[in-house]
């Protein structure tokens, strides 16, 4: 049975029961559990739209990455410390056009994620991705897509002796001295310093049921109140969904997702993908990178506090 969220978790009787259920009957029990869900997806609150985002079953980079590109060859390491598995880039064909994609990579089950720590950036991934940034824009001038979907930066006394406030700068300096198109999708979690190091990009699109947040529900709580049991007020007042960040103009767009996530459909959702990239490639690409370089630099000068 699919891993249910907090809130599906009265369908749990009914998925139990479909197990059991042949022909006809399982037809309609089929359907009254998919009219169920469409009532309960159409209320959804912030934090419930985190839990989403965080389902293990929506599509990650790598899933992307195998159904859009073809002839991908992955760049690893950072040329300094090592390979950081949370952070996935290389050089592939997107509908013949060649492009570079850097994106973080959670895994699916156990042993991925515990080899990519679930997502969480650590000093050579930020480095990683500088360096992915640099042969895009260099070497190889190809367009860059960036993939987000990772809980922030991995913080530790190790990571700090690593250097990661120094390291976390390379991708963003990186990022806002490209000369080629840049474009990100946020497509799960969009987590704080671990998110900016793939954001800094002409055009930011969202999926429908992703958050982006300079910090998490769970940590703002604990900040703030001492109480992770206040989750749910920070996800409120935090403004972190696609809706809300794209009447900030903070975003360009949102990729609307199937209506009850991306977990119950990942092939739809990743053609509705593809066709949202293609449009936006060819929109770009019609512009002179001089063009792209200067707004991108106002475009995040504006975000200045």
């Amino acid at each position: 049975m699919m891993t249910l969220l907090s809130f599906e978790r009265e369908l749990a009787p009914l998925y139990k029961e479909l197990e059991e259920k042949t022909g006809l009957e399982k037809k309609e029990l089929k359907n009254l559990i998919e009219e169920r869900l469409k009532v309960i997806y159409k209320s959804l609150t912030p934090y419930n739209i985190v839990e989403v985002a965080r389902h293990p079953d929506r599509p990650q980079t790598l899933d992307y990455i195998k159904e859009l590109l073809t002839n991908f060859v992955e760049i690893k390491g950072d040329r300094i410390s090592g390979e950081d598995r949370s952070i996935i880039a290389g050089i592939g064909k997107f509908n013949g056009l060649s492009l570079t994609v850097i994106g973080s990579n959670k895994g699916h089950t156990i042993i991925e994620r515990l080899k990519s720590n679930s997502g969480m950036i650590g000093p050579s991934g930020f480095r990683k991705i500088a360096r992915a940034v640099d042969i895009a824009s260099n070497t190889f001038k190809t367009p860059i897509l960036t993939f987000i979907d990772t809980p922030g930066a991995r913080v530790s006394p190790e990571t700090e002796k690593e250097g990661s406030v120094a390291a976390l700068s390379e991708p963003i300096k990186a990022f806002l001295r490209a000369k080629v198109p840049v474009l990100s999708v946020v497509i799960g979690e969009g987590g704080s310093l671990g998110a900016l190091s793939l954001l800094v990009s002409d055009r930011i699109l969202m999926l429908s049921y992703s958050y982006l947040s300079v910090i998490s529900p769970e940590v703002g709580a604990s900040v703030l109140f001492k109480d992770r049991s206040m989750k749910k007020d920070i996800a409120k007042a935090l403004k972190i969904t696609s809706e809300e960040l794209l009447s900030f103009n903070v975003i360009n767009g949102i990729i609307e997702e199937p209506f009850t996530g991306a977990h119950r459909n990942p092939e739809l959702t990743i053609q509705t993908v593809k066709e949202a990239l293609q449009k936006e490639f060819e929109l770009l690409l019609k512009e002179p990178s001089g063009n792209l370089l200067k707004r991108r630099v106002e475009k995040f000068e504006k975000f200045k506090i």
